[in-house]
């Protein structure tokens, strides 16, 4: 995470029953919160993500802590108190001496209304990509319609139109219809 976010992260983490792990890539989360039985929480965090978006979801999940804590188990994940806590939390982060001054703005949007996850918005999630060290990485909202592409899980699909928000995408062995997120990350195959 970015080094002028140290100690404001560390003074959120002086919490007794909290445990924080980074964890290898996960294709389908970038981290995540669970209270565990033992009456401890376990937040994780994946190894490769950017700095920017590391504090981000680190963040986040810490939000999922501090919204439990102080509202119990009965919210919705990312419900109304969630949505507060995680605005309460960056707060202070959305500044110029944590986050570069060209990437403020799409914090700025995003967190008047927060959503589960930063890849949903699809401009603050293409922001966050210029910051990545290798961005050799393919979307779906890259691709001309008609392409053919494969996901993590091996499950191919063509590309088809374009909807408000989403990408229709055919499954081709199935022949079903999915709605991509366009920042979803695909394979091109020929």
């Amino acid at each position: 995470m970015p080094e002028s976010a140290h100690s404001y992260v560390s003074s959120l983490l002086e919490v007794d029953h909290l445990i924080i792990k980074v964890k290898s890539e996960r294709k389908t989360r970038h981290g995540d919160y669970k209270e565990l039985p033992d009456g401890f929480h376990l937040i994780t965090v994946n190894n490769n993500l950017n700095p920017y978006r590391f504090l981000i979801t680190l963040i986040h999940e810490i939000a999922h802590f501090e919204a439990y804590k102080s509202h119990g188990k009965r919210i919705n994940p990312h419900g109304i108190e969630w949505k507060l806590t995680f605005k309460h939390l960056m707060l202070p982060l959305i500044n110029p001496r944590v986050f570069p001054e060209e990437f403020l703005p799409f914090l700025a949007r995003h967190f008047k209304n927060p959503k589960a996850s930063s890849d949903t918005d699809v401009a603050l999630a293409k922001a966050l990509r210029s910051y990545d060290i290798n961005d050799d990485k393919t979307y779906v909202y890259e691709l001309e319609h008609g392409t053919k592409f494969k996901i993590y899980n091996g499950r191919e699909f063509k590309r088809g139109k374009k909807r408000t928000k989403r990408i229709e995408c055919l499954e081709l062995k199935s022949g079903r219809l999915y709605l991509f997120n366009p920042n979803a990350e695909v394979e091109v195959i020929e």
